[in-house]
């Protein structure tokens, strides 16, 4: 059983790098990225920067590669599951904030709070400092 599993083991690095960079990537093309550009392109465009609407086809598609991986005995990830994810990202999540939701402007209930306040406060302590140097000086 040991020297199976050291012959196995042998099997892997020799053959490992030529399955792992042919086959392997023909095998994700095929079942994995095919699966997620019909997901995606059934998803409407304007929905593709919302992560509760991508998360699912993201996730299968993460699954599916890892899953050929360990069935094809390569390392996941790897180079080629990099490039796949960046080129994926460039053509799909090139709009999309880091934070996965589109960027826009709090409410003014929430922003008005931190503008007016600072400005305020920059006033008072404007008024402050005159009236103390008029005070000081007798003019007041």
């Amino acid at each position: 059983d040991l020297l199976q599993g050291g012959v196995e083991l042998w099997t892997l690095s020799t053959a490992a790098p030529s399955i792992c960079s042919g086959a392997y990537g023909r095998a994700i093309s095929d079942f994995c990225v095919t699966k997620f550009t019909l997901d995606m392109k059934a998803l409407d465009q304007s929905l593709w920067c919302s992560w509760s609407d991508t998360f699912q086809p993201y996730e299968e598609l993460t699954n599916c590669t890892y899953f050929v991986a360990l069935k094809m005995h390569c390392f996941w990830p790897n180079q080629q599951i990099d490039e796949l994810f960046i080129r994926l990202h460039r053509d799909y999540f090139h709009d999309c904030a880091l934070t996965g939701r589109l960027l826009r402007d709090p409410p003014i209930r929430i922003l008005g709070p931190f503008i007016g306040v600072p400005v305020l406060v920059t006033l008072l302590m404007t008024a402050l400092v005159v009236w103390s140097g008029k005070c000081c000086q007798g003019i007041v």
